[in-house]
């Protein structure tokens, strides 16, 4: 189906299908002319998002740049890091092995 009609299945416009596509949160499915066709499966997809959208509370370029941290392992580092500086996310644990690296130079230390 064309975009107009998938817009109004969806209950949305054709404008903001074009939007979110712009955002990357269409499946890039193009027919050989360039024409974006909706079947079941991209039907299915906008209407995750719209549902995400409602019950986040959240914006489409919100949901996008979400997507983008999970896809994008740069991005997933310095969100982690702001996250840690304000305190809104704890600095992961430390690994079991470097706890007992460092508690067997302790012993070495104090055994001098």
């Amino acid at each position: 189906m064309r975009i107009t009609e998938a817009a109004q299945r969806l209950g949305t416009s054709p404008r903001m299908l074009r939007y979110r596509e712009a955002l990357g949160l269409l499946p890039p499915v193009r027919e050989p002319r360039g024409h974006r066709r909706f079947g079941d499966d991209e039907l299915r997809a906008v209407a995750l998002a719209l549902t995400l959208e409602k019950r986040y509370d959240i914006s489409p370029g919100e949901l996008a740049f979400g997507l983008r941290v999970l896809a994008e392992p740069d991005v997933r580092a310095a969100v982690r890091e702001l996250g840690e500086r304000i305190g809104r996310l704890s600095p992961p644990p430390a690994r079991a092995l470097d706890f007992e690296k460092e508690k067997a130079l302790r012993l070495l230390r104090g055994r001098r």
